[in-house]
């Protein structure tokens, strides 16, 4: 859902980080029966925006991003995962030419005006040491022009150096929701693009979150008073410092992603803040 309340000025976008599930069929979200073809037009009549995350695994292919996006209604809005080769497995000699590689798989939905962000998520090995700044500050040298999201796992980050960078460049500074872990980017309501905040909802699933086993660290349900508190202490914040904001639930198994999105929604309702 995304509106706007005489009571904020702020746009917020909510949804989930992938759509296609065939486990979401089974727990109801999909009819039974739903191809996965049929899911994105499905997934738009109750969600306005999706993340894409097969960008994460595969380089985008302008084509198949244009068929995809036809396949949404006018108005979708999509944010997507930069590849893995240019966060998690980088080749110095090869990387700058990915990163165009990128930009022209997505220039369907920049065209379009539909690309709301795109994502760099960094593992939790990518610590703020001397090389991995300089090679962040030459993605996003590449990457200019684009919508741009930086998701850090690593806690090293959190300065206010890092700050002051991001809100020089517009570019947005994730706030995630993870399992309270040592050494993990804490939560935080700063907002660095005054155009776009971004939130990442992953689960707090301590024991599965090192457990390489996906089904295992994104298995979690959110309470209504953990949705809450989130909304008191980080969205309602943020969204005072933000011209628009996009939502994620990324705890995809079983459907608990679409279950908690909606039920924020809700409270996003009853707050005023939608």
């Amino acid at each position: 859902m995304h509106t706007k309340s005489p009571k904020t000025p702020c746009q917020l976008w909510i949804g989930t980080s992938g759509y296609s599930y065939t486990e979401w069929i089974n727990a109801g979200f999909y009819p039974p029966g739903t191809r996965s073809s049929q899911m994105l037009p499905l997934y738009a009549r109750t969600f306005p925006i999706t993340e894409l995350n097969f960008t994460w695994y595969q380089m985008p292919r302008a084509a198949a991003i244009e068929r995809m996006r036809q396949q949404a209604p006018p108005g979708f809005r999509f944010a997507a995962k930069l590849t893995r080769t240019l966060t998690h497995e980088v080749d110095p000699s090869q990387w700058r030419g990915q990163a165009s590689q990128y930009r022209d798989g997505m220039a369907p939905l920049v065209q379009a005006r539909q690309l709301a962000a795109v994502l760099l998520q960094f593992p939790p090995s990518f610590s703020r040491a001397p090389q991995h700044r300089r090679y962040l500050a030459a993605l996003l040298d590449e990457l200019a022009g684009l919508p741009l999201a930086v998701e850090f796992r690593h806690a090293s980050w959190a300065t206010d150096r890092v700050f002051a960078e991001l809100k020089r460049r517009r570019t947005s500074l994730v706030a995630v929701d993870e399992p309270a872990l040592p050494g993990l980017f804490p939560r935080l309501d700063v907002v660095t693009n005054p155009a776009l905040f971004y939130i990442r909802f992953h689960g707090r699933n301590a024991r599965g979150w090192r457990s390489g086993n996906m089904q295992m660290q994104f298995d979690y349900d959110y309470s209504d008073e953990e949705l809450q508190e989130w909304v008191d202490k980080i969205i309602a914040p943020m969204a005072r410092q933000a011209g628009s904001g996009t939502i994620f639930f990324n705890n995809h198994v079983r459907a608990q992603a679409p279950k908690n999105a909606r039920r924020l929604i809700s409270q996003l309702i009853e707050r005023g803040l939608l």
